[in-house]
């Protein structure tokens, strides 16, 4: 079955381009789906992220929020209190970034053997191509 991208779309959609690399990217797919769950502090996700560093949770953070997917709130108390939660756009995309990222996680392990196999066909053949001639 071949799915047909919508008319006219893939040639003009630069637009389209740029939401998708900023939600697609490893890190704001699993800010989206962490903050499905509940709202939740800046320490919380970053928590719930492994890998991820201080900084780059922040970067993700304001993107998302600058999309209007992610909504901050500063509460005036001592020490500070932000949280974090989806708006209602950041919703729409929560069924189908859950759908992704339990996809990747179900098929880590398919997808590292497959990778070590091509690792070991690739070294293999560079090993036999070594010494021809150009």
């Amino acid at each position: 079955m071949e799915v047909q991208p919508p008319e006219g779309r893939l040639a003009t959609g630069c637009g389209a381009r740029e939401i998708l690399d900023r939600i697609a990217d490893k890190w704001s797919l699993y800010v989206i789906s962490l903050l499905g769950e509940r709202t939740l502090r800046f320490t919380e996700l970053k928590r719930g992220i492994d890998g991820i560093s201080q900084r780059m949770l922040t970067v993700t953070l304001r993107a998302l929020e600058r999309d209007g997917l992610v909504s901050r709130t500063v509460y005036p108390v001592m020490p500070p209190r932000v949280d974090y939660t989806l708006t209602d756009l950041g919703r729409t995309l929560l069924e189908t970034v859950t759908t992704l990222v339990g996809w990747a996680d179900r098929n880590l392990e398919a997808i590292e053997a497959a990778r070590a196999d091509y690792d070991t066909r690739a070294q293999a053949l560079r090993a036999l191509t070594e010494g021809l001639p150009d």
